[in-house]
């Protein structure tokens, strides 16, 4: 299973709180999402995607989720800790860059503390990060669904520290391989490596 996201989607190599909400405050040098190149809102040309952070149990653990706005294709980041912004950092950029290059263009993120250091993110990565409206859960509308999926795999009060990489990877993959409506019932990992085969 690994080795089909290893092909596709990447080049070769309070309790239960969905929604990132904890750790709001000013962040330096934020770009606003209406700053953001046109083509992401129709979702027409893939590498643009939205992230988040989801806390465990008492806000003690984080997990990263990423969404590709054109494929819905999904990443899940081992973050460390309770999600600093160091933590994010790290994670985010660590599975940013097992992504194809040309797939890495842009990142809608909410105004969470965590991506505090999106600069040294867009440095290490190439991904450049929006910031969306306050309490405007719909400017990223497809992490926000996904992140309601994920609540089978991660309940409220789940101690997410125990999860592995390989383990993110393996969740990740049983969304991926969910066929979808929007796709005419073809599943995102399709989708995604027709759009990186044409690269």
């Amino acid at each position: 299973m690994l080795d089909g996201i290893a092909l596709y989607a990447f080049d070769g190599g309070g309790a239960g709180d969905f929604d990132g909400a904890a750790g709001r405050g000013q962040i330096p040098d934020m770009i606003s999402i209406h700053a953001r190149p046109p083509e992401v809102e129709d979702r027409l040309i893939p590498g643009h995607w939205e992230g988040d952070l989801i806390k465990g149990a008492y806000n003690q653990s984080a997990i990263g989720t990423l969404v590709e706005r054109t494929s819905r294709l999904v990443l899940l980041a081992k973050i460390e800790g309770s999600g600093t912004a160091e933590a994010a950092l790290a994670g985010f950029t660590a599975i940013l860059n097992r992504v194809h290059p040309p797939l890495r263009k842009t990142l809608t993120y909410d105004r969470g503390k965590e991506m505090s250091c999106h600069k040294a993110l867009t440095a290490a990565t190439d991904v450049a990060v929006y910031f969306a409206d306050p309490h405007s859960p719909w400017q990223r509308g497809s992490n926000e669904n996904t992140n309601g999926l994920l609540r089978q795999y991660f309940p409220k009060g789940t101690n997410l520290s125990t999860f592995t990489q390989d383990d993110l990877d393996v969740i990740a993959y049983k969304l991926n391989t969910r066929p979808r409506k929007l796709h005419d019932f073809r599943m995102p990992l399709e989708v995604y490596a027709d759009y990186r085969d044409r690269l």
